[in-house]
């Protein structure tokens, strides 16, 4: 069993208090969250923050919100997914998590409000993030940004649709991806890790939750083996963007996450990992409980998005 820390502990037992989510339907669960009350945090100071629409296919728009750092520009870019199971989380979110990344990197951060299953079932959320990467890329010069030094990442549902954004690009010869940031990512729907027995009841993500977000998000049992819904399947996973994976270590997900990095590895991408310890699933967009455990992972992602500068700038 994990040593959990103090702040993991704390935000179970507020979790605790809750109702099941996975007995709820998606909208009750949204709506339960939509009012609870809101926190106080920290905002770490930036440029600009805008909210915009974007085109994707039907002849519909989603929303995007864009963090411009301090400075001069035109900057790197990292088109950030929330997490959520692809069934609830929006821009709110992530929000500060996005600020600090903006902040501490000094990217143009662009964080993605794709359409969310069941409403909207795979292939929905990726053709919605795919069209958000494009739309990045071709209109960056707007943005003071730098559409060749571009990285994409997001956390659990979104650190999948990050990954898959680098399968998709590659495949379809779209956007150069730089890098990679996946932060306990989704990579399989089979449920039957390793750490998935280990942590599968009372650690907030449950095995049964993670059950719950995946059959809304899937039209059938095919869906599941898809390469766009779990990576790890993927049988060639090289000529892919180099790629930090951080997982928590008393988390369902964390083996697959580290399994994906392996594999990764094993095709040739570079890959950096880190398993944060005594830390559980969902803390990087807890700001009010997790500040120094957010802000310790993006000082790791600086370091890693640094050195992706360095190789963009040489080409």
């Amino acid at each position: 069993m994990a040593n959990l820390k103090p702040q993991s502990q704390m935000y179970l037992e507020a979790f605790k208090q809750m109702p099941a989510i996975h007995s709820l339907d998606p909208q009750a669960v949204r709506d339960l969250f939509a009012m609870a009350p809101p926190v106080e945090v920290e905002f770490a100071p930036l440029a600009k923050v805008e909210d915009r629409l974007i085109p994707v296919a039907d002849d519909t728009e989603i929303n995007i919100r864009i963090y411009t750092p301090e400075g001069q520009g035109p900057f790197p870019m990292f088109v950030y997914y929330h997490g959520g199971g692809w069934v609830i989380g929006d821009l709110a979110t992530a929000d500060a998590s996005c600020r600090m990344l903006a902040n501490k990197t000094g990217r143009v951060v662009v964080s993605v409000d794709y359409r969310l299953a069941p409403e909207f079932k795979f292939p929905v959320p990726v053709d919605d993030s795919y069209a958000a990467l494009q739309w990045v890329s071709e209109h960056a010069a707007e943005l003071n940004g730098n559409a060749s030094n571009i990285v994409v990442g997001g956390d659990s549902a979104g650190g999948n649709l990050a990954a898959v954004m680098c399968i998709k690009s590659r495949d379809e010869k779209g956007p150069a991806i730089a890098g990679q940031v996946l932060i306990y990512p989704v990579t399989d729907l089979s449920y039957d890790s390793g750490s998935y027995e280990e942590f599968k009841e009372g650690f907030g993500l449950d095995r049964d939750l993670m059950i719950w977000f995946g059959d809304y998000y899937i039209r059938n049992q095919d869906d599941a083996k898809h390469i766009h819904v779990a990576p790890l399947l993927a049988e060639d996973l090289s000529n892919l963007p180099p790629a930090y994976v951080l997982t928590a270590e008393a988390d369902v997900l964390r083996d697959e996450g580290e399994a994906y990095a392996e594999r990764l590895r094993q095709a040739g991408v570079r890959v950096e990992t880190s398993r944060e310890p005594g830390l559980i699933h969902g803390f990087f967009t807890n700001m009010a409980v997790f500040p120094e455990d957010i802000k310790g992972s993006i000082d790791k992602f600086a370091t890693f998005l640094n050195e992706v500068d360095q190789k963009v700038s040489k080409v």
